[in-house]
């Protein structure tokens, strides 16, 4: 659907390329059944605007209009009517006849233009009663050897470029709805994913952890004072902060991990296949980092994490173990005055496996 003013605005210049090949290579078919009907200079005038003046009239015509969107709808129903006036005029030869008008109603379907091709149906009927009046309904309709070797480079040229173009399409689908995809599944604050995509990496990394015995780490972040931040300079510098924050989260991560928002002013990282020396090197430098940011929207505002790490163990049947294991080393840091990081003890004899 052409939805977009920039669609809309490109369609003359996308329809060109499309209506110069096959109106050139209709030309050439139709040139062909001429020359076996010895017709008359009339016709081939009109082939030869056909072939080589009409897409180039038709382009100017859109690109200048006030309308080009509107003006093209109309050179699309002027390409379908001179396609079914050339009909009669080659005397309804069957093959180049049906060629004609099948590619000619293919392109209306491939504008994805709603109610195009019914809007093209009556001045195509028009048309091919005018050819036939001039002509006297005069019926060949055998097509030789040399008009079905004529009509080949249209059917294959010319079909070849709808599927291409088709094929860019569908491309340029499949990007946006990866695109639009991210969107879902990304806070768009922070640029870091929601909370139920990562809570479903943590579900799959701690099955690892169970099945394969494989170590794991979940890091729990939040900032120290992001509530005065709010409530001295406003919701703004709130954004600004949790904004930077992710943004530095991301540049630390290391290929695997999963960061995501976990609440208000709290992160998560899930670590999969890292130790909790891997997992606890990560997590102090982004609480280094944290703490020389500076924001211009809170410049007085000393800025810190704290932090809470826990390993995946065999006791944590659901991730809501783990994660509760982790923000008791989280509540721990805070209890030990904020800006540091404590991993959670470990029960003796507890091994991940």
């Amino acid at each position: 659907m052409f939805a977009s003013k920039r669609a809309r605005a490109s369609l003359p210049r996308r329809i060109y390329l499309y209506r110069s090949l096959g109106m050139g290579l209709g030309a050439l078919v139709i040139a062909m059944v001429l020359l076996e009907l010895q017709a008359g200079p009339l016709r081939w005038a009109l082939c030869i605007f056909t072939g080589l003046a009409w897409p180039h009239l038709a382009y100017q015509w859109s690109r200048r209009s006030a309308a080009p969107f509107r003006a093209e709808q109309r050179n699309l129903v002027i390409d379908s009517a001179i396609a079914a006036l050339w009909v009669p005029l080659m005397h309804f030869n069957l093959l180049p006849s049906v060629l004609l008008m099948a590619l000619s109603a293919a392109d209306k379907m491939n504008t994805d233009i709603p109610g195009l091709v019914q809007r093209t149906l009556l001045p195509s009927l028009l048309a091919l009663l005018a050819g036939g009046l001039a002509t006297g309904f005069a019926f060949e309709p055998h097509s030789s050897t040399a008009v079905i070797l004529a009509c080949l480079p249209m059917m294959l040229i010319h079909t070849l470029m709808v599927g291409l173009g088709r094929l860019q399409l569908v491309r340029k689908v499949l990007q946006k709805n990866r695109e639009l995809d991210l969107l879902s599944r990304t806070d768009v604050v922070t640029g870091l994913v929601l909370r139920g995509h990562w809570e479903r990496g943590a579900v799959a990394t701690l099955h690892d952890v169970h099945a394969q015995s494989r170590p794991a780490a979940l890091v729990l972040i939040d900032m120290d004072g992001f509530k005065l931040v709010n409530d001295r300079h406003g919701h703004i510098a709130g954004d600004a902060l949790l904004r930077k924050a992710g943004a530095v989260l991301r540049s630390v991560l290391r290929p695997g991990d999963i960061a995501g928002r976990y609440g208000g002013d709290e992160f998560a990282v899930v670590c999969p296949d890292t130790g909790l020396d891997e997992a606890t090197a990560m997590a102090e430098a982004y609480r280094a980092a944290m703490e020389g940011i500076a924001l211009t929207q809170a410049p007085d505002h000393a800025h810190s994490v704290s932090i809470g790490i826990a390993r995946a163990r065999a006791n944590h049947a659901r991730i809501e173990d783990w994660i509760n294991a982790a923000d008791k080393a989280l509540y721990e840091a805070k209890r030990r005055g904020r800006n540091c990081l404590v991993v959670a003890s470990e029960p003796q004899g507890a091994s991940t496996t």
